[in-house]
């Protein structure tokens, strides 16, 4: 799962092709119903932090994508989420994988549209845990973080600072725009750019607390470069949803359901498998209320001040 993508990223490709040349105005290639389809469609990828084998199985899908709707399919790998939505906006990329945030930007500049998001029933759960050390004994629940020194990951990470900075503020009637200042309620506030580096900051007790994804936890454990006694867990965050990919609202309606279609057909388990913890995933088409709660979540904490 693409559980990085609040963290931005780097269109790498991407500005060169913009400057390089425009997909506005191309040629049609004739398909569709009304013969207005492109010669091309461009979609933006998200490298994966878990798989440095990623790029490889995004060519399966986009070679799928290409034989499933019949026209050429570009693909370029990661970036700033605000170039790819002003890349959106100006039709020179057809299909972005999104965030919460960069859909809500998106849809507001571009008139992006929700597409398909991986799902199945044994997709693991993502969510964000408070975690302090193991024999602290004077914090046992996020109540008792006042005070205490704490560690966000980066002021852009969904798991990493948005979802615990939403759930600080809304069980605990905190004022979203005071929490990062030292005395308000935290003794201190760290960034320190990294889950890896939250979690042993805690371990080393660097700090007293800090935010840190559930599955870079389960890593670590896993990988015994972390004894299970030298952190607790005190709360966590609601569940994160996955990211989903968005396409141009203002494309043939029938281009975007032979998009949707192809992505819908695609069942390489290897793929699913490598990128989302299961062999069972597949695309489904995105409800229109996918992000409904996020949305809400990021209203109370004024992060989308501005975006629109």
């Amino acid at each position: 799962m693409h559980k990085y993508l609040f963290k931005g990223f780097i269109l790498i490709g991407l500005i060169l092709f913009l400057a390089a040349c425009g997909k506005t105005g191309e040629a049609s290639s004739g398909k569709g119903e009304n013969g207005d389809w492109p010669e091309e469609i461009a979609i933006v990828q998200m490298p994966n932090e878990d798989n440095p084998n990623s790029p490889t199985l995004h060519t399966q899908l986009r070679e799928h994508i290409a034989e499933e709707v019949g026209i050429d399919v570009v693909e370029y790998q990661g970036g700033s989420y605000a170039v790819g939505i002003e890349a959106m906006a100006s039709g020179n990329i057809d299909v972005m994988l999104a965030s919460p945030m960069s859909y809500y930007q998106a849809q507001k500049k571009a008139g992006a549209e929700l597409l398909v998001t991986p799902q199945a029933d044994d997709i693991p759960e993502y969510y964000t845990s408070f975690i302090t050390q193991g024999d602290n004994d004077e914090i046992n629940s996020i109540e008792d973080l006042e005070g205490k020194n704490f560690a966000f990951v980066n002021a852009a990470s969904s798991s990493g600072y948005l979802y615990p900075k939403g759930t600080l503020v809304q069980e605990l009637d905190l004022d979203p725009a005071l929490i990062e200042q030292s005395g308000y309620f935290f003794e201190n506030v760290t960034f320190t750019e990294s889950h890896p580096n939250s979690l042993m900051g805690v371990a080393m007790e660097d700090f007293d607390a800090a935010a840190v994804v559930n599955g870079q936890i389960d890593q670590m454990l896993e990988a015994a470069d972390l004894d299970p006694d030298d952190i607790k867990i005190i709360g966590r965050t609601q569940s994160i949803p996955d990211a989903s990919y968005i396409i141009r609202g203002d494309m043939p309606e029938d281009l975007k359901q032979a998009i949707e279609d192809a992505f819908v057909s695609f069942e390489d388990e290897e793929y699913f498998e490598a990128l989302h913890q299961t062999p069972n995933a597949r695309f489904y088409p995105t409800e229109d209320d996918y992000y409904e709660e996020t949305i809400k979540m990021l209203e109370t904490i004024n992060a989308l001040e501005g975006a629109e």
